[in-house]
């Protein structure tokens, strides 16, 4: 059994118009709905074996502070096809994880990740808004064997549930 967290980065900032989608920044609500999110992980003694990051400014500083958050000492690794990815993207990052982690977090963007989570799904996740988490139990030995359908989710968490 692997468990997957795939994590919409949370809230941007759009204040500086110079900057690409890219490498535009957390806002405020962002800088303080990660470490909120992160905390519910934390509450529930959810820690990641590997933590995998999109390479974009916003998504690498959410999962940074998930993984101080979380007291992660490992290395992130940042993978440049989760920035605007598709579901065959994430699926081939997915399955390239070595099977030695069975807890993973995916930080990524939509629509992406909301359609990747879906395509994993058993049943339907809809959207994800900016800090989402979605956990998905998978009733798989290896990472490669991630395909349609093959999660249930055991998680759905975001900022607006808990104000």
């Amino acid at each position: 059994m692997k468990k997957l967290f795939l994590i919409r980065h949370a809230k941007s900032s759009w204040d500086e118009p110079n900057l690409s989608d890219y490498e535009r920044p957390l806002n405020e609500r962002g800088k303080k709905d990660a470490p909120m999110m992160s905390s519910i992980l934390k509450e529930k003694n959810i820690f990641p074996d590997l933590i995998i990051s999109s390479t974009a400014e916003r998504a690498a500083e959410t999962a940074n502070i998930f993984a101080s958050e979380l007291s992660y000492t490992k290395t992130i690794h940042y993978d440049s096809r989760i920035y605007e990815a598709t579901t065959q993207n994430l699926l081939e990052v997915v399955s390239e994880i070595n099977d030695d982690h069975n807890l993973v977090f995916l930080f990524g963007h939509n629509p992406g990740l909301s359609n990747f989570a879906n395509f994993i799904s058993k049943t339907p996740v809809l959207n994800m808004p900016t800090a989402c988490i979605v956990g998905l139990e998978l009733s798989i030995n290896k990472w490669k064997e991630v395909e349609r359908h093959s999660g249930n989710v055991f998680m759905y968490e975001f900022p607006k549930k808990y104000k």
